[in-house]
């Protein structure tokens, strides 16, 4: 009884936090299956236009050459084996995918080659950086940084002049061969240094976030997780939800996961431990695999993860991993006792009202995104005569 009263508490107030947290840049096709486009473009191409309500935030991979930017990309969207980016060629134009269609998370992803004077004269930089939500910024910490940290604080500078509410991400990268000392020393210098720059010039509002990654461990889909959460107007109210969850399930540790990128986009307030993170990109892994295997119909048709998609797996710990379908993107990952799992049915049934919840606020969500469309489509059909010519009202 008392988790039925407390989701029907937040079920209420689903409506006013979905639009207190709605964002302009949200995609209006998140639950849609429709064919994204992922080009390479030699110059600034392909910007969405002003008057859709589909625009999407953008997050740019920029660095150095060789610095691991498109290595990050294909590993963390295209599932390519990390020992498979060692012959990947070096990026010698600008990349853009739209990643919105083949998962939950909705944003594009521009891939700098690191040769590429994005501040010529020529290069309208203003443009690029007026509709990015996030800039990460990768450095190579097995190489000499000096220059990538001059590199990083130019950017930084000239785009925090065009959009002061884009979110800066320094992904201190290929860590893999360093140790945990050198690992940890390694970042509190880049850290100094590139806040010492930005103090120097008088720039001390800006803030950075670094995180140490690799693509031979899960520490690069952690730090992505990080950053796209950054980019979800609905976070406050799915972390609530979590909350609300675990507290009345005798649940541990839950995770709402993107099952196609496993970024998990929500947690519960409690902290995220590394090790249960990789444990949980294991599991979705295992589920996605075994799903493939086994789960699809003599000719191949359905998908790996649908509706019936569960999975229960007993550590030798006493504690009970359970994963079940939210939505054909999203699964949700808890860490549980075994003597708490034996409430199997008040779990289920509080997960339902979690589900239920969910699916409330990304449908108001899309109410008002689909509001938001009608209306500006009025408004640019009142701005053009049927020539097709533009009418400036004075």
């Amino acid at each position: 009884m008392t988790s039925e009263r407390n989701y029907n508490e937040v079920d209420g107030e689903n409506e006013a936090l979905s639009c207190e947290y709605y964002d302009d840049d949200d995609d209006f096709d998140t639950f849609t299956d429709g064919d994204g486009d992922c080009g390479c473009d030699e110059g600034v191409l392909g910007f969405s236009d002003p008057f859709s309500s589909e625009v999407k935030p953008r997050i740019l991979l920029m660095g150095l050459r060789r610095s691991g930017k498109s290595s990050i990309q294909k590993v963390v969207f295209h599932k390519m084996s990390p020992n498979e980016t060692l012959f990947l060629e070096s990026t010698n134009k600008i990349c853009r995918e739209d990643v919105s269609n083949s998962s939950f998370v909705s944003f594009q992803i521009w891939d700098f080659p690191g040769q590429i004077d994005f501040f010529d004269p020529t290069f309208d930089y203003e443009m690029i950086f007026r509709g990015t939500g996030a800039l990460i910024f990768v450095i190579d910490s097995q190489d000499d940084y000096v220059e990538a940290l001059s590199r990083l604080h130019l950017t930084v500078t000239r785009a925090y002049k065009v959009n002061p509410d884009i979110n800066f991400e320094v992904f201190i990268h290929k860590v893999d061969g360093l140790s945990d000392d050198h690992k940890i020393e390694k970042q509190r210098d880049i850290h100094k240094r590139a806040n010492d720059d930005l103090a120097d010039a008088g720039l001390e509002r800006i803030h950075l976030s670094f995180y140490l990654t690799s693509i031979y461990d899960h520490s690069i889909f952690e730090a992505f997780s990080k950053v796209v959460q950054k980019l979800i107007p609905q976070l406050p109210t799915l972390e609530n939800l979590l909350n609300i969850f675990i507290s009345n399930s005798g649940i541990e540790k839950a995770f709402l996961f993107d099952v196609v990128s496993k970024i998990y986009i929500a947690t519960d307030s409690s902290p995220v431990d590394m090790q249960t993170y990789e444990l949980c990109c294991d599991m979705i892994d295992v589920v996605i695999d075994i799903s493939c295997i086994y789960g699809l119909t003599g000719d191949g048709a359905g998908t790996p993860y649908d509706k019936e998609s569960m999975a229960i797996i007993h550590l030798n710990n006493t504690t009970v991993m359970y994963l079940k379908e939210v939505t054909k993107f999203l699964a949700l990952v808890c860490f549980l006792r075994e003597e708490s799992f034996e409430r199997k049915g008040l779990i289920d049934y509080n997960f339902h009202c979690f589900k239920k919840a969910i699916e409330e606020v990304f449908d108001v969500r899309l109410k008002v995104q689909r509001s938001r469309k009608l209306l500006s489509q009025r408004r640019w059909s009142r701005q053009t005569v049927p020539n097709g010519t533009q009418v400036h009202p004075h």
